[in-house]
């Protein structure tokens, strides 16, 4: 048992002990802080001057991963470079068939053009129906020398006018021509009434027309050729003499021509005329 007295006592002494424990415990933290603070200011210079394992380690992976995007973006722009170049390569050597092939398609254009322009000269020279022996004649009556002392007299021809002959109006005009003119204006008149009306010429004998190797024509927007059809859509082979064969696919078929895609992806056509021909063979391409 205990009087009030001790009991003051011993309670004065625990609050002086836990006074002095407080004391210490901010001490100590105050010394805790400050010992942080240093270090911390320790690391930070550290790692300003390059030194901190903390910053070293991280700044090695980083440089690492840097090295190898680095590469591998370098790796990646070598290859776009040499797609590109291969495209554009690709590009040159489309361009350059898509102009041999054009310039053939043309060179057979332009040659079937001047072969039915001879065709035509052809049935026109048959169709004229005057005499050599008359302009033979004339050709030697104008070199035979003329009489200095006799007038050159000249006498008025009646001749036709090509423009009326034609509308069958103004039967005639009256003109001072020599015969050699008569005769070109004749010709001129005789074409142009076969040319209009052929029952009012003598009838000529017919001009016989090339032969066609193969048959070939295009109905309905599909192309019959050697006992086949074909449409659009299907990939067939050309083949041309003294070249490759080629695929291609049928794009339009026309009344005259026949339009096709290459592999490469240029286009270009055929004359169903060079088909008949045998200038160009064509099949299916079942592959």
């Amino acid at each position: 048992e205990m009087d009030d007295e001790d009991c003051e006592r011993r309670r004065m002494e625990c609050l002086d002990e836990m006074s002095n424990l407080e004391k210490q415990f901010t001490d100590l933290k105050d010394q805790l802080y400050k010992e942080r603070l240093s270090q911390v200011d320790a690391k930070l210079q550290e790692v300003i001057a390059g030194k901190a394992p903390e910053y070293l380690e991280p700044l090695a992976a980083l440089q690492e991963n840097m090295q190898i995007r680095t590469k591998v973006a370098g790796i990646y722009r070598e290859l776009c470079l040499e797609s590109v170049k291969n495209k554009y390569e690709c590009e040159i050597q489309a361009s350059r068939q898509h102009c041999e092939s054009e310039k053939l398609l043309l060179y057979d254009t332009v040659q079937s053009e001047l072969e039915e322009k001879i065709r035509r000269l052809e049935e026109d020279r048959h169709s004229i129906d005057i005499t050599s022996e008359l302009w033979n004649d004339e050709l030697q009556s104008r070199k035979k020398r003329k009489d200095p002392f006799s007038p050159d007299k000249k006498k008025p021809v009646v001749v036709f006018c090509l423009k009326e002959c034609l509308n069958f109006s103004r039967p005639y005009i009256v003109y001072m021509l020599q015969d050699l003119d008569i005769l070109e204006d004749w010709t001129t008149i005789r074409k142009a009434m076969a040319t209009l009306g052929p029952h009012r010429v003598k009838p000529e004998p017919p001009v016989k027309l090339e032969k066609h190797l193969h048959s070939a024509r295009s109905e309905e927007g599909r192309l019959y050729y050697d006992g086949e059809w074909y449409g659009r859509g299907q990939t067939i082979c050309i083949d041309k003499k003294d070249e490759c064969p080629t695929s291609a696919i049928i794009t339009t078929i026309n009344h005259d021509e026949v339009w096709f895609k290459r592999p490469d992806g240029s286009k270009s056509k055929l004359y169903i005329s060079q088909l008949q021909k045998g200038k160009y063979s064509i099949k299916h391409n079942h592959n």
